[in-house]
């Protein structure tokens, strides 16, 4: 063996991404596919090149304005550009992870106290609070002045008509003469996506493809709402 190859091969050692064969997981938005690279043409990867925007309880692509307001269905939706697979992460990802390292740990405030003005555009500065995402570095602030939304009052519907329950993780059909306060099984928290993991903040269940985060079990009972 010549010196060439005696370096290519500690390269592909030290490197998974170089072994031939080695299949990894595409980090483009909306496709989460495996591959190798030495089988990855142009346009074998459909993804979505924008951010997601969740805002009113509607769940939007920013790129191909594709939206819905159950996540399932809002997960499905398919990606609206082709390309190759790549192991480089999304610019938006990118911004993201680079603004938390550079910004220090905000010290917690307490219930009621009085803000800066620093303090107060820290929230609107911040990319993952921008888009809608759960920001732990925000999380305390979020808390102690965001107010609790308050329920939205709807006219009276026939309650022999089927409706939809708008509760992630449920979106079954419905009467409102048969709803009851176990006949929802849902997720009441938030979706959090951080780096490669998707999980609920309110059961704190996480898991490592979209596949799974689908299939993680609600952790509550309620009413089904048609109007959340």
């Amino acid at each position: 063996m010549d010196v060439a190859s005696l370096a290519s091969l500690r390269t592909s050692e030290r490197d998974p991404t170089k072994r031939r064969g080695a299949r990894m997981r595409c980090q483009r938005m909306g496709c989460d596919a495996t591959y190798d690279e030495a089988n990855n043409p142009e346009g074998c990867c459909v993804y979505h090149p924008g951010a997601p925007l969740f805002h009113d309880g509607v769940k939007q692509w920013t790129c191909c304005k594709q939206r819905s307001h159950d996540f399932s269905i809002f997960l499905s939706i398919p990606g609206c550009r082709r390309g190759k697979h790549t192991q480089e992460r999304p610019q938006t990802m990118q911004q993201t992870a680079a603004a938390s390292a550079a910004k220090p740990t905000p010290l917690p405030r307490k219930l009621g106290q009085g803000s800066t003005g620093e303090e107060a555009t820290s929230r609107e500065q911040c990319p993952r609070c921008r888009q809608g995402f759960f920001c732990s570095d925000h999380l305390q602030e979020t808390d102690a002045t965001d107010p609790k939304p308050e329920r939205k009052v709807t006219q009276e519907m026939d309650p022999m008509a089927f409706q939809t329950c708008r509760h992630p993780g449920c979106g079954k059909k419905f009467q409102e003469k048969s709803n009851h306060q176990r006949a929802c099984h849902y997720h009441p928290g938030p979706p959090v996506f951080h780096d490669r993991k998707r999980g609920w903040k309110c059961c704190g269940v996480y898991a490592n493809t979209f596949d799974e985060f689908l299939n993680i079990p609600p952790c509550t009972w309620g009413r089904h709402d048609a109007n959340v």
